[in-house]
């Protein structure tokens, strides 16, 4: 037997993007949005000319972390405030909010990470990108 589980499209990836560059826009803030599939590999990347490229591995990294494992990065960020370090030493964390899982069905199907600004506000363009699958 096939199992069918739900997966996130190009198309998708494009909706939760123009969802995300919207909140940025409307905030006038400069971002990197980034979506990975299930796997954790880009799937679309958005950077305005005038953004540092900096945060375009930031993003990817953002987007790469929530999906391995499977929670918003702020998760992450708060447990190093809290005083539990061991999150800066494990593979692939970033400690910073603005990646968080995109689900279908209550599966993770992939993520998006956003880089520029502050961190919460990071937070609240990927929210917004989220929101939109």
């Amino acid at each position: 037997m096939v199992a069918n589980k739900p997966v996130l499209t190009l198309e998708d990836a494009k909706r939760v993007a123009a969802a995300a560059e919207s909140e940025a826009a409307a905030n006038a803030w400069k971002v990197v949005i980034a979506v990975v599939d299930e796997g954790g590999h880009l799937l679309y990347l958005q950077r305005g000319h005038d953004t540092q490229f900096g945060s375009v591995e930031t993003a990817i990294a953002k987007a790469h972390a929530a999906v391995a494992f499977q929670r918003p990065t702020k998760a992450s960020e708060d447990a190093v405030l809290s005083g539990r370090l061991i999150h800066l030493a494990l593979p692939g964390v970033i400690p910073a909010e603005g990646g968080i899982p995109l689900m279908r069905d209550g599966a993770v199907i992939g993520s998006v990470g956003i880089s520029g600004v502050r961190s919460f506000q990071d937070g609240q363009i990927a929210q917004a990108g989220a929101n939109a699958l």
